[in-house]
């Protein structure tokens, strides 16, 4: 298998194998990267593709002070919230001192919560909850990273983590995974 070194400096000389093989090595997981701010597998499709395009366009650029993959999952990142911005999805921000008495102390830690079925959840959140929820919680930014990235304010950034997370206990609730349920179960 090809270093990483050869499969850019072969993807920067144009040549199509190598471009297949970059491809072939990180469409896998990059497109798990692109699912998880879309709702839908053709939006991420689409990310996908559009990301590619970039990467190829500006491989030059890549100067290997990080490990291939972190820069190509930024341009994921990057295609999939432009994607998610061209859907105005921040129409629906609640102030976050509206939000603040919903939230309780025991947010989401269910160590025994199945990860597919919390990514599940996860997936039903609006497309602006979703965003900076994974931003934050798996990506880790902070809200002003978060609102540099979608062209919205640290407030917004904040209204829209705290929705997820009010969202997600709900369903949560909804399900019988609610932490009160979860220390009834524990005790028993």
């Amino acid at each position: 298998m090809l270093s990483d070194y050869e499969l850019v400096e072969g993807c920067r000389k144009q040549d199509r194998a190598m471009q297949r093989q970059l491809y072939e090595r990180f469409a896998g997981k990059l497109f798990v990267v692109s699912k998880r701010y879309t709702k839908d597998p053709n939006g991420a499709e689409d990310v996908l593709q559009d990301a590619f395009v970039k990467i190829y366009r500006h491989l030059d650029q890549f100067r290997f002070d990080c490990p291939l993959e972190a820069w190509l999952k930024r341009i994921v990142i990057n295609t999939a919230l432009k994607y998610i911005r061209t859907q105005q999805p921040w129409d629906q921000a609640a102030d976050i001192d509206e939000m603040a008495p919903l939230l309780s102390q025991d947010d989401l830690s269910l160590p025994t919560l199945n990860y597919q079925y919390l990514l599940a959840l996860i997936q039903e959140l609006p497309s602006g909850c979703r965003a900076v929820f994974y931003l934050l919680a798996i990506e880790g930014y902070s809200h002003p990273e978060i609102g540099e990235m979608l062209s919205i304010s640290e407030g917004t950034s904040k209204s829209q983590y705290s929705r997820a997370r009010v969202l997600l206990q709900h369903k949560l609730q909804l399900d019988g995974h609610s932490p009160e349920h979860h220390s009834a179960e524990q005790q028993r």
